[in-house]
């Protein structure tokens, strides 16, 4: 596979991902958006305005099984009041990244969107009051593989390889090649972009949710629903190995099995809006 990759070069990478020339101008634009704190509700609207497709995406996002409000929210305006801002900035980057994961790996959008499902249905039954937050974590939990994969497109489609053959957890096989797996690559973004402290520990923590200080309940959710999706087996993450959930979120989060199953269920009644999503 050839040298292993600096770290600090390939972070000098990512956080300027927004200068390739195949990076969508919408993503170039909304990084602008993203990155900053204060950034108003007519600022949002207006980089909508220039762009009904992706008005469009959002608002098929907030109607569906994701959010609490199927077939209430008719406008983004609407959206920020009900969410709030910054779950709407992540919103925003889910529907862009969508277009990327699926340049990036066949079923990644599919396995984001499910564990997205998935986490919100689980922060309910334990009682966490922020789904949103959490559905947003999930949803853009594997944001690092796709930064990885514009990157390095060569490089990981071996360690995809790898992970087929060696039945490994392509995580592992990251931390191998380039020293850091997709979690931290996500972060050195996410730092870049000042994304909300939360957001940045589901996402960062959400294969070591023991580390999670902030929010150390809503990263086992995320950690859990991973699982759970990779366990269905839905949607393509990287590898088709199932990796064990971490003791510490088992213990805390005490699901029963009936529980989990009525997860399951609930997950299965919605994989068919992924479809209209797209």
């Amino acid at each position: 596979m050839g040298a292993a990759i600096d770290p600090k070069a390939l972070r000098a990478r990512i956080e300027s991902i927004d200068k390739l020339p195949t990076i969508p101008n919408t993503m170039k634009r909304l990084f602008e958006i993203v990155e900053n704190p204060k950034v108003s509700l007519s600022e949002i609207a207006t980089f909508l305005s220039n762009d009904p497709a992706l008005v469009t995406r959002v608002l098929r996002m907030v109607n569906s099984p994701l959010h609490g409000f199927p077939g209430k929210v008719s406008s983004v305006n609407q959206a920020v009041i009900l969410l709030g801002i910054n779950v709407v900035k992540g919103l925003l980057l889910g529907a862009t990244v969508f277009e990327l994961m699926q340049k990036a790996m066949a079923g990644l959008w599919e396995h984001s969107y499910a564990c997205a499902v998935v986490a919100r249905t689980l922060a309910a039954k334990r009682g966490i009051k922020d789904l949103e937050e959490v559905s947003v974590g999930a949803l853009l939990h594997d944001m690092g593989k796709v930064l990885l994969i514009f990157q390095c497109p060569d490089d990981y489609q071996r360690l995809i390889d790898r992970a087929e053959v060696e039945e490994a957890v392509i995580g592992d096989l990251e931390e191998g090649f380039f020293s850091v797996a997709h979690p931290n690559v996500a972060t050195w973004l996410m730092q870049k972009w000042s994304f909300p402290k939360n957001l940045m520990e589901i996402i960062g923590y959400h294969h070591k949710p023991h580390l999670s200080k902030t929010v150390p309940m809503q990263t086992m959710v995320v950690h859990f629903a991973d699982i759970m999706v990779r366990a269905r087996g839905y949607g393509f993450a990287g590898d088709a190995f199932i990796p064990p959930i971490h003791p510490v979120a088992w213990e805390k989060l005490g699901l029963s099995d009936d529980e989990i199953n009525s997860t399951l269920d609930e997950m299965e009644l919605s994989l068919d809006a992924v479809e209209g999503l797209q």
